[in-house]
């Protein structure tokens, strides 16, 4: 009789030492998996904002009322901010309306967009 129950506590203390380890394994896998996702939403918001910068600049390269060359246009979490030096103030405006337009663009930053007159 005695034998039975040897078995059986040595069955449940290996069961019980398995499930340790894989359930401490699971937790600090869990760590890193929000790392991973994290990043892969940093490479995401890094794509989609070289996505938007790239997207502006040909559309004012497109657009023969605007002096593509003179507008300096970074983009950081969907926020675009518009540099540099234009002619009027109506083609200020029409770089601001035109970068609006743009999918995935939340808001347009062009206190540093200034007018040659």
């Amino acid at each position: 009789m005695k034998q039975p129950i040897n078995r059986f506590a040595a069955t449940t203390l290996t069961a019980a030492v398995l499930s340790m380890s894989l359930a401490s394994a699971a937790f600090a896998a869990q760590p890193t998996m929000l790392a991973a996702n994290d990043t892969v939403d940093k490479a995401e918001q890094a794509v989609s904002d070289t996505w938007i910068t790239s997207k502006v600049k040909s559309t004012f390269v497109a657009d023969s009322n605007l002096s593509a060359l003179d507008i300096k246009v970074e983009t950081n979490q969907g926020v675009v901010s518009l540099s540099g030096t234009v002619a009027t103030d109506a083609e200020r405006d029409l770089a601001i309306a035109k970068t609006k337009e743009i999918e995935g663009v939340r808001d347009v930053s062009a206190d540093a967009l200034k007018t040659a007159d």
